[in-house]
């Protein structure tokens, strides 16, 4: 299969999808591989590096489009990739369709087959291409919550583990997945005072069993929260509902419990956000203000660690890109359900139930669309 490997274009987006030691194993298994020129410069590595792994370096992004049948992403297509998608043609990547409708529309005339990193699963139903980035926004997000305290940044002034004699800030995260659990991880180790809100029981249970004894785990409510906010220095929002928009858990109205120069975190901010006031920012302009309180809202965190991300991506997309380039994926989905999971639009139709939820579209099942006559692509 001919395999394209985009240069990402979002705003400060640094992170490749695809390392030359995974090109190496691509191209010895038979597959074409085609790297956009400069792709992989952001994280560390040059064209002459993907040419010794066996790849074809392309000038231009139109270039990847209009030869590759399997094509790789970190962020989703931006408008001016929309022209050059062609009908059947894979695109494998981050694509959080539930937050834009506009994206969502356009994948859908494309006729391409979009299969999101986001909601493939493995055989425990853990979500295995979200992890790793998870793990990195969680951990930045409290770096990101400190540094945006500081008062030189307009924050609080206040130094995330205190120093003694002097109490340490007060973390609330808000959600014990991944993203929640590395960021209190991180935020309790710097010596701050952490509270974790989550809803499911037993994982609460767990996280009081491993994590150290200053991150304090509590049931989630929306009394919980109205009574932690007025003590929080920073909010750390990390809820994550499965391919579907995350719902909003601070209203507008409830940032008046908060004092000034505190901290909104908003990690969920590429499913919507779960903060009413929350809105995309970029890494280049981070931070904005609402009635006092800071709000970082970046969508790519882990794009400014590249070096880190990239490798952390590929070590966990190879072995599905293998499969998808392997099989085509309409075999690769039917033999593998946790790959068919990722399949949110195909031929013109959404197969994701969330996506489809979230702007009141129909939705084809998989298992259906796939019984119909195609194409073994």
């Amino acid at each position: 299969m001919q395999i394209g490997v985009l240069k990402e274009i979002k705003t400060e987006e640094n992170r490749v999808s695809m390392t030359p030691s995974g090109v190496e194993i691509l191209a010895r298994t038979g597959h074409r591989v085609m790297i956009e020129q400069g792709a992989g410069l952001g994280s560390g590595f040059d064209d002459d590096q993907y040419r010794a792994a066996g790849a074809e370096i392309a000038a231009t992004p139109a270039a990847i489009y209009a030869q590759a049948e399997l094509v790789l992403h970190v962020k989703e297509p931006q408008p001016q990739e929309y022209p050059l998608i062609r009908p059947g043609q894979i695109l494998f990547t981050y694509f959080h369709f539930a937050a834009s409708e506009s994206l969502t529309r356009a994948m859908l005339a494309s006729g391409a087959v979009c299969i999101a990193y986001e909601t493939v699963t493995d055989r425990q139903g853990a979500l295995p291409l979200l992890t790793p980035m998870s793990e990195v926004a969680g951990r930045m997000a409290a770096q990101e919550a400190a540094r945006c305290l500081e008062r030189t940044q307009g924050g609080r002034g206040v130094l995330l583990g205190g120093v003694p004699g002097v109490e340490p800030a007060v973390v609330l995260v808000l959600g014990g997945g991944m993203v929640g659990t590395e960021a209190a991880r991180i935020a309790s180790g710097l010596g701050a005072s952490v509270y974790l809100l989550d809803l499911s029981l037993p994982r609460l249970r767990h996280l009081a069993e491993t994590l150290p004894k200053n991150c304090i785990p509590l049931m989630s409510s929306p009394a919980a929260i109205r009574e932690l906010l007025p003590r929080a220095d920073a909010v750390i929002g990390a809820v994550l509902v499965h391919g579907a928009r995350t719902p909003r858990l601070i209203t507008r109205e409830m940032l008046a419990l908060m004092r000034p120069g505190a901290v909104l975190v908003d990690v969920a901010i590429d499913q919507g956000g779960c903060f009413e006031t929350s809105r995309p920012t970029t890494h280049d302009q981070p931070v904005y203000e609402v009635d006092g309180i800071l709000h970082y809202c970046v969508g790519n965190m882990p794009g400014a660690v590249p070096l880190t991300s990239t490798r952390a991506l590929t070590n966990a997309t190879l072995p599905y890109v293998r499969t998808l380039a392997d099989r085509g994926w309409r075999r690769a989905a039917a033999e593998d359900p946790g790959l068919g999971a990722g399949v949110n639009i195909a031929d013109g139709v959404i197969t994701w139930p969330g996506v489809a939820e979230a702007f009141g579209l129909p939705c084809t099942p998989l298992a259906q669309l796939l019984a119909r006559p195609g194409t073994p692509a």
